[in-house]
């Protein structure tokens, strides 16, 4: 995958972590996600954050390269990229998630939350990888 722009696929896979640490703190819908999992602030202090970091870097990176490989025609261009990311980001990843919430018993507020991130962040990352050609 030489035709990708790898330092596009990188700040794509940070924006993730950009949005999702704005989307999942206090001010926008860090409670909602504590109430749909049933966290509590101690369970959070718990967790091993630096396995959790570091592995949502990795596949973030391979997400942003897995777009990124859709995205290669030279066509390609900001709007492309950022319909590309938002059909894939709630068509394939929020959907999915919703089929297995399903299955879970999860919440309405659970697919709501987290497949709204996901929708985000990949039209962002669309928009990102689309526009830096």
């Amino acid at each position: 995958m030489p035709h990708l722009n790898w330092l596009a696929v990188v700040a794509a896979a940070v924006s993730t972590f950009l949005i999702g640490g704005l989307w999942y703190s206090p001010v926008l819908f860090g409670r909602a996600w504590m109430t749909a999992n049933h966290f509590t602030q101690e369970d959070l202090g718990k967790s091993n954050l630096a396995k959790i970091f570091g592995l949502s870097f990795v596949f973030a990176l391979l997400m942003s390269a897995n777009l990124a490989a859709f995205l290669a025609d030279p066509k390609t261009n900001a709007t492309w990229g950022a319909t590309a990311g938002f059909l894939a980001g709630f068509g394939w990843v929020t959907l999915g998630l919703g089929t297995i919430a399903l299955f879970e018993r999860r919440s309405s507020k659970y697919v709501l939350v987290n497949g709204g991130y996901m929708t985000v962040a990949f039209t962002i990352m669309g928009l990102i990888l689309g526009a830096w050609r």
